[in-house]
């Protein structure tokens, strides 16, 4: 004679255990991922740019003379836009830069004017 009521009502199939275990496994593989994409995406944010003044040196003629910036200065010039405030702030490089001129080349590469 059984006392105790039988739990067997409590009991799942042991495929239900089976795909809630593989589900959770899924789950925890896309929480992975997320978070190595999360990671991976302020990785990229945070290399920062080397402010290298030199970098600029194919600009030097555009900024210096009339003459119109090259791909290269243009490219050169987004690359280190982080810096512009730095570099316009820097009392080496300020008589190096004629302001006029380096908005006119900037312009002309389509990089805004930094408002330091």
């Amino acid at each position: 004679m059984q006392l105790v009521p039988s739990l067997s009502f409590f009991t799942y199939p042991t495929g239900f255990w089976a795909i809630l275990k593989r589900e959770k496994m899924k789950a925890s593989h896309i929480a992975v991922c997320a978070i190595l994409v999360l990671l991976l995406a302020e990785t990229q944010v945070s290399m920062a740019v080397t402010c290298t003044p030199t970098e600029l040196n194919p600009c030097r003629s555009a900024i210096t003379s009339s003459s119109p910036p090259t791909k290269l200065c243009c490219s050169k010039l987004k690359e280190q836009q982080p810096c512009l405030c730095q570099y316009l702030k820097n009392p080496n490089l300020k008589k190096y830069i004629d302001p006029a001129k380096a908005r006119k080349v900037a312009a002309a590469c389509g990089v805004p004017t930094p408002k330091c």
